[in-house]
Order: C-alpha cells, then sequence, then structure tokens
C-alpha cells in the first residue's frame, strides 16, 4: 500500500514538474521580443503618417527656395551643382525594413542586394519634382550614396524609371573602398560649385559628423546651425542611421540583441 501511495505521488511529481517547465518554456518563448519589434512604430510613422509626407514635401519646397535665392545671387565662375544622398532621401526603401520585421531579422547585405535588384523603390514625396525644377534651371545633380559601387547599374536604373535627372555613370557616385564621402564630394567640387546638399544622416553634408558620438554629432550640430535649412536639407528617417549605429550603440557592431534592448532603455531621458 505504502509503495503504492509513493508511486502515485511520484508520478503526480514528475507529472507537474514537466508541466511546471513546458509551460516556462512557453511562456519564455512567447515573451520573447523580436529583434526588429522596436522598429515598427517608426516603420509606421514613415509608410502611414501624413506628418512624414508633410515634412518631405516641406524640406524640398526650402530647397527650391533656397535654389531660387542662390540663382538670382550666384557669381561663381564654376557650373552650378547640388549633390544629394539617395536612401530616404529621394527613394524610398521603406519597404526593405518592412521585410526586416516580417522575417525578424537584422540587416545583411544578401536581403538588401535582394531589395535593389527589385529597382522598385518609390520616390520620396517632394524630391522627383524638386530635382526636374533644379535641372530646368540648369543645374548639375549628383548622386553621393553608400550603396556599393557593385550595385551601379540597379541603382542607375531605378533612378531612371523614376525620372530622375543625371542618372548616369558620370552622376551617380556609389561607395567604393570608403563610407566617407568626403573624398567623392571633393571630385564634384573640382568642376562644380556645391550650392545644396540633401540628405538624411549628417554624414551626408560634412565629414565632420563621420564616425561621431552622439554627444559628439549634437554638438557640431550646434556649431552648424545656421547651415541647415541654407545649404544643408536634412530629411526624416527615424528607421535607421548613424545617429542609431554611431550613436546609440556607440559604433560597436557586436552586441546581442538583449544588450542592444538595454542600451536603448538606458538611453531614454525621463524625470
Amino acid at each position: 500500500m505504502k509503495n503504492k501511495i509513493f508511486f502515485s505521488l511520484f508520478t503526480a511529481f514528475i507529472f507537474f514538474g514537466c508541466k511546471t517547465q513546458i509551460t516556462t518554456i512557453k511562456q519564455q518563448t512567447i515573451n520573447k521580443t523580436p529583434i526588429k519589434e522596436h522598429t515598427i512604430q517608426s516603420l509606421l510613422w514613415v509608410q502611414n503618417a501624413a506628418e512624414y509626407k508633410a515634412l518631405t514635401y516641406q524640406a524640398y519646397n526650402l530647397a527650391q527656395l533656397r535654389l531660387d535665392q542662390i540663382l538670382a545671387n550666384n557669381t561663381s565662375k564654376k557650373p552650378i551643382a547640388i549633390v544629394t544622398d539617395i536612401d530616404e532621401t529621394l527613394l524610398d526603401n521603406s519597404p526593405y525594413s518592412g521585410k526586416q520585421i516580417e522575417l525578424d531579422e537584422n540587416y545583411t547585405s544578401e536581403r538588401w542586394t535582394e531589395w535593389v535588384k527589385k529597382e522598385n523603390a518609390k520616390a520620396i514625396p517632394g524630391a522627383l519634382n524638386f530635382f526636374k525644377y533644379a535641372q530646368r534651371k540648369n543645374v548639375t545633380i549628383f548622386y553621393i550614396s553608400n550603396r556599393s559601387a557593385e550595385q551601379t547599374k540597379e541603382t542607375i536604373r531605378n533612378l531612371q524609371l523614376k525620372g530622375f535627372p543625371f542618372a548616369d555613370e558620370t552622376h551617380v557616385l556609389l561607395k567604393t573602398n570608403s563610407s566617407g564621402k568626403g573624398s567623392r564630394r571633393s571630385i564634384v567640387n573640382k568642376t562644380h560649385e556645391i550650392v545644396l546638399l540633401l540628405g538624411d544622416n549628417l554624414s551626408d553634408f560634412s565629414s565632420i559628423f563621420e564616425n561621431s558620438t552622439t554627444t559628439q554629432r549634437n554638438k557640431n550640430t550646434d556649431s552648424l546651425h545656421t547651415s541647415f535649412g541654407n545649404k544643408y536639407i536634412v530629411l526624416p528617417n527615424p528607421m535607421y542611421g548613424d545617429w542609431e549605429t554611431k550613436g546609440i550603440y556607440e559604433g560597436k557592431y557586436n552586441w546581442t540583441n538583449d544588450q542592444k534592448d538595454s542600451i536603448r532603455h538606458k538611453k531614454i531621458t525621463s524625470y
């Protein structure tokens, strides 16, 4: 009789112990935060908020006003040029970010290449009208992007399909060895007077923003405050950028997802 009672208790212990363990494992799986969960709100804003569209129109309206002022007072002996970034400045790659969320994966060059080869990025609101306007005013456009030079053909075709002027190998300068854009801007400066720069990342405007911490980026922005809306036109991009990788994550690319989550929370200011 005692053996039967002991066996029954032992069996019950094993059963409920296993059940508790299975429940715990399931709960841990349920509670695991997806890798790209923190980007959903910013992506929804870019793809849905009228405020995002209003800001891009505002940026390009301001760019046109400044271009008119510059041309009215132009004394340069060199031809006038505008230098612009591509991604999130005049082409919308938010569907790529959507795919990252769908597959719950971080950036990979393979997935990015897959997207670029589709040549299907849409024009940012206001961008096409502005660059066509600049072309009519005999202003040359140079596209300086950190897309890989191996993606030159696909990038040019995407730009051409959307109707952007000067979309050719002479005017599209992609990344070869260095992600720094200063050397490519220098190439343009040899033959043209750069009067406007457009981008979504501060390194699109000046080399002083490259490889900078959040504190340095903010100090440099303060020191150049008169340039914004004057020579530098900034497009909104809350999805990704140096503000995150080199600022929030301090230029380190080997953080685990849990460490990234912890860092993001620590960077928040509350009261």
